[in-house]
């Protein structure tokens, strides 16, 4: 009996979403340069941020607790877009703060699956990859919700036009979970500093336990 074609591409993706969550994200990622070049305005990059975090919770297991997650995300994105005088400055910092919350049960679903098995396969390779932009993207949102509650948190080589941007926010979070330390951005107070090493620290953890289990999923147990 042949499937619908709904269900058809529902049981392709599920077979593929992590697949398409990583270039999907790596899409955004390098979307970010470019709109700031482009001088578009911020509220784009927040929409292509926001898709990335809907695709990344296609990917939660659990149908209610997934639309759940999903229905809460699009109304703090929602609310997060609107302008701040509008809907007040608690209610801007907390959907920012929700939205950190979500793309963080995101990665740990993500990283659960990459974790899970004893054989390594292609979607694994990719949940894992995705759990490392995943990171990059959260952690640059949380830099430039920093800055914006409190002015003054980093300072930038040079000063700059648009200021601490949220394209500026997210390249000094990867070159930080990289450990590159260009130099130009550095944090100034110690809420700023504290993220930032949290940061770069965990960024290494996870690099050395990713390469650990996938060394242990290729290298055959020793016999006793």
């Amino acid at each position: 009996m042949r499937q619908p074609d709904d269900r058809w591409l529902m049981s392709a993706y599920g077979a593929h979403r992590y697949g398409v969550l990583f270039y999907t994200l790596l899409l955004t990622l390098g979307a970010a340069p470019l709109l700031a070049a482009l001088h578009f305005t911020t509220n784009l990059l927040q929409i292509l941020l926001a898709f990335s975090l809907l695709a990344a919770l296609l990917g939660v297991p659990g149908h209610r607790w997934r639309i759940f997650l999903m229905l809460l995300a699009a109304v703090a994105v929602g609310l997060r877009a609107a302008p701040t005088a509008a809907v007040g400055g608690a209610v801007a910092t907390g959907t920012l703060v929700v939205i950190i919350g979500v793309a963080f049960l995101a990665a740990v679903s993500a990283l659960r699956f990459a974790m899970s098995g004893d054989r390594v396969g292609a979607e694994h390779v990719y949940a894992a990859l995705s759990v490392y932009l995943l990171a990059g993207l959260l952690f640059g949102v949380l830099h430039w919700g920093i800055e914006s509650h409190w002015p003054g948190s980093f300072s930038q080589a040079g000063g700059s036009a648009d200021g601490f941007s949220l394209s500026t926010a997210i390249y000094f979070s990867f070159v930080t979970l990289a450990t590159l330390g260009y130099g130009d951005i550095v944090p100034r107070t110690e809420v700023a500093r504290g993220v930032t090493v949290l940061e770069a620290i965990g960024g290494q953890l996870y690099v050395a336990v990713l390469v650990a289990k996938l060394v242990g999923a290729r290298v055959p147990a020793t016999p006793r």
